[in-house]
């Protein structure tokens, strides 16, 4: 389990799954993000880059377990999860 370690929450975006079998990508995180939290209800998978496209290759992530993980401005987040899934990711800076 992740912990925020006196990070500051920044915008706050969410996916929602319209299908399992298709990735969704998050808009671009903003210039002053260094981390992003991120978690669900449901397992899923994630992927970052620039265009990125999940698939059940990438990183697993189980339902209710948060994670933080360290990013690039301009970056963005691509899951892919079961039908109606809510991925919440908060930009996180110091």
């Amino acid at each position: 389990m992740s912990f925020n370690y006196g990070l500051r929450p920044g915008t706050i975006q969410k996916i929602t799954m319209a299908s399992s079998a298709v990735s969704i990508a998050s808009s671009a995180f903003g210039s002053q993000t260094e981390y992003v939290r991120i978690c669900s209800a449901s397992d899923f998978h994630i992927i970052f880059g620039g265009s990125p496209t999940a698939t059940a290759n990438h990183i697993f992530i189980p339902g209710e377990q948060p994670e933080i993980f360290k990013v690039s401005p301009g970056e963005k987040v691509a899951a892919l999860g079961a039908n109606n899934a809510v991925i919440s990711i908060v930009e996180m800076g110091a």
